[in-house]
C-alpha cells in the first residue's frame, strides 16, 4: 500500500513546533515588584539635639535590577518609654547614593528618657510607595545635654593659651546618674585653613540635673599650644552615662570658635643667686660667675652685664651664655666691678637683669 506523502503545510508547522521547544527557558518568570534593596548601611551620630542619619541608597532591586523610578524614603524615629514612632521623608538621594537625614530630638522626649535610647530605621519605597522593609536600626542615646557654653575666650599667657567661658553648674547630679563634663578642641590654622582638631583638654564637673541650674565661670590652660602658631579653639559639653550595660557619651553643641595667634612676647624669669668670686692664674686676674639655672624650655642663653661705681651697665660677652657660668677676663687689679646677668629665649625676648653682685680685683 503506498502512504500518502505529507502536505507542506503539516511539514512547517512541525518544523516550528520543534523550533519552539529548542529554544524554551523554562516556566515564565513572574513580572518584578521593582522593591528597592533595604539599606543595610545606616549610620548614626549625635550633636546636642541633633541626630545625623547617613546611609547609601539603593540603585538595584531586590531582583538585582537597576531602578528605574525611586520613591520616598521614610526615617523613622522609635522609642520605648515613651512609647512613639515618629517617621519624616528625606530628601531624594544624589546621583552618587550617599544619602543623608538631620533629625531634632524633642527636649521633652529627653528629659522624660533620661537613660533611655531612639531606634532609627530608614525605609525606601518604589513609586508605588512600596518597600522590601526597613534598614538596619541603630541606636542613640536620649540623654540631655547642656546648653553650649557662653563667652568664651582665649589669651596668650607665658604658660600657653588661657581659655575661659561661662557654662551651667549644675547643683546635683540628676535622677539617671549622668556626669558632664567641657572638653576643650583645638584646630591649628595653616595659611588660614584648619589643619587637624585635637581634644586638648576635659574639665570635670558634676551632674547634669534638669532643674537648679546656675551659671559659673570655668577656665583651662593649654600647655602643649606652641609658639607662633594661628590656633581656633572651640568649647563642647559632654554627657556620659552607663545604659543597658553599655557606657555611652553625648557631645552637647558647640560654644563659638575663637582664634588667637600665640605669639611669644613673655621674656624668661631674670637669673637668681648671681656670684662673682676673684681669681688668678698665669699671671692674669679674673673674675668667675655664676647663678642658678633658668627653667624655661625655650631659654636660648644668657647676657652679661658689667659696670663700675657711677656707670652703667655694659654687655661683655659677644655671644650668648648657654650655660650659667661666665669668666670674665678683662679686669683691673684694684678695681671694683657690679656684675648682673639676664636670660633670652629663642625668640629673643630678654629679662630684667638679676640683682647686681660685686666684686674687687686683688692687688698682686
Amino acid at each position: 500500500m503506498r502512504l500518502a506523502r505529507p502536505s507542506f503545510a503539516l511539514l512547517t508547522l512541525v518544523a516550528l513546533a520543534l523550533l519552539a521547544g529548542c529554544g524554551s527557558q523554562g516556566n515564565p518568570l513572574p513580572p518584578s515588584l521593582e522593591l528597592p534593596r533595604p539599606v543595610n548601611d545606616l549610620k548614626a551620630a549625635r550633636k546636642g539635639d541633633k541626630v545625623l542619619l547617613n546611609w547609601t541608597a539603593p540603585r538595584e532591586t531586590t531582583d538585582k535590577l537597576r531602578i528605574k523610578e525611586a520613591g520616598k524614603t521614610r526615617v523613622c524615629r522609635a522609642t520605648a518609654a515613651p512609647a512613639s514612632m515618629d517617621c519624616s521623608e528625606a530628601a531624594p538621594a544624589p546621583a552618587s547614593g550617599a544619602a543623608s537625614f538631620t533629625d531634632t530630638l524633642p527636649r521633652e522626649l529627653q528629659e522624660q528618657s533620661l537613660a533611655g535610647f531612639a531606634v532609627y530605621t530608614v525605609e525606601v519605597t518604589n513609586a508605588r510607595g512600596r518597600s522590601a522593609g526597613p534598614s538596619n536600626p541603630v541606636r542613640v542615646p536620649l540623654a540631655p545635654t547642656l546648653p553650649p557654653p557662653a563667652d568664651l575666650k582665649a589669651e596668650v599667657a607665658p604658660g600657653g593659651v588661657f581659655l575661659t567661658w561661662q557654662g551651667r553648674a549644675p547643683a546635683r547630679r540628676d535622677s539617671a546618674g549622668h556626669e558632664s563634663s567641657y572638653r576643650i578642641y583645638r584646630q591649628v590654622l595653616v595659611q588660614g585653613k584648619p589643619a587637624g582638631k585635637v581634644a586638648v583638654g576635659l574639665g570635670e564637673m558634676g551632674g547634669i540635673g534638669i532643674v537648679g541650674l546656675s551659671t559659673a565661670s570655668y577656665s583651662f590652660l593649654d600647655k602643649a599650644a606652641e609658639w607662633e602658631q594661628t590656633y581656633s579653639y572651640w568649647v563642647t559639653s559632654v554627657t556620659r552615662l552607663t545604659a543597658e550595660g553599655q557606657s555611652v557619651e553625648v557631645e552637647g553643641e558647640d560654644a563659638p570658635m575663637v582664634e588667637v595667634f600665640v605669639h611669644d612676647a613673655f621674656p624668661p624669669a631674670a637669673p637668681t643667686a648671681v656670684e662673682a668670686v676673684a681669681s688668678s692664674g698665669g699671671g692674669q686676674s679674673f673674675i668667675d660667675l655664676t647663678w642658678s639655672l633658668n627653667s624655661e624650655a625655650d631659654l636660648a642663653g644668657y647676657d652679661v652685664y658689667r659696670r663700675e661705681a657711677g656707670g652703667q651697665p655694659q654687655k661683655i660677652n659677644a655671644e650668648l651664655v648657654k650655660t650659667p657660668a661666665f669668666r670674665d677676663p678683662n679686669v683691673t687689679a684694684g678695681h671694683t666691678y657690679l656684675y648682673s646677668v639676664s636670660a633670652v629665649d629663642l625668640r629673643a625676648n630678654e629679662s630684667g637683669r638679676s640683682e647686681e653682685t660685686s666684686e674687687t680685683v686683688p692687688q698682686p
